[in-house]
């Protein structure tokens, strides 16, 4: 997907065009070897600035995730993924939650920190979630009232849970702060 969700013309190679950008100018992980980085944990390109922004959220109120069972639902390559392995570097023990995931309530339930990136409105209940957990709402979505909404029904698990981001106002905020960083980091790296 070119930019978040716009599609090209077909008869041209959306891959190819991806990969054009210099890594050092990709300040939100389009290209390959900005994502291998991700996963290899090097430092190609720029993380993308939504899982980052989840891990920022999670550093900023001093969640350590070491030895933390986390949850990610979703499994993108925009955040899913990436969120995940972003995890694994920070110790948690994590589990990879799509919609083929046979009872992922019970599996949320087991969890210490769940990251929600599942795409649908309010997907995430109260049969997810128990006393003691981190919620991260990444979804944006628009309800029938024409609101906007998290995947997570936020009226149903705020008063369970610890901790938890509001859908707006939680880690859209934080993910554009992250887009200025990086570009700022970028620019600076220019000028060495």
């Amino acid at each position: 997907m070119f930019l978040h969700g716009t599609q090209l013309p077909k008869h041209l190679d959306q891959a190819v065009i991806e990969n054009a950008l210099a890594p050092e100018k990709d300040v939100d992980c389009m290209t390959d070897l900005s994502m291998s980085g991700v996963f290899t944990g090097k430092k190609l390109g720029f993380p993308p600035c939504t899982p980052q922004a989840c891990m920022e959220i999670l550093d900023h109120y001093g969640i350590d995730c070491t030895g933390k069972k986390a949850v990610v639902i979703g499994r993108s390559l925009v955040v899913g993924k990436p969120a995940a392995m972003m995890l694994v570097k920070k110790n948690a023990t994590v589990t990879i939650c799509h919609t083929r995931t046979v009872d992922m309530p019970s599996v949320a339930k087991e969890a210490d920190i769940i990251i929600v990136a599942a795409g649908r409105a309010g997907v995430v209940g109260a049969e997810y979630v128990r006393e003691g957990q981190t919620i991260i709402d990444v979804g944006i979505n628009v309800n029938a009232e024409g609101k906007l909404c998290g995947d997570v029904d936020y009226a149903a698990v705020e008063p369970i849970v610890d901790a938890i981001t509001p859908v707006p106002g939680g880690v859209g905020s934080v993910t554009t702060s992250v887009l200025v960083g990086h570009v700022v980091e970028a620019a600076m790296r220019k000028t060495k």
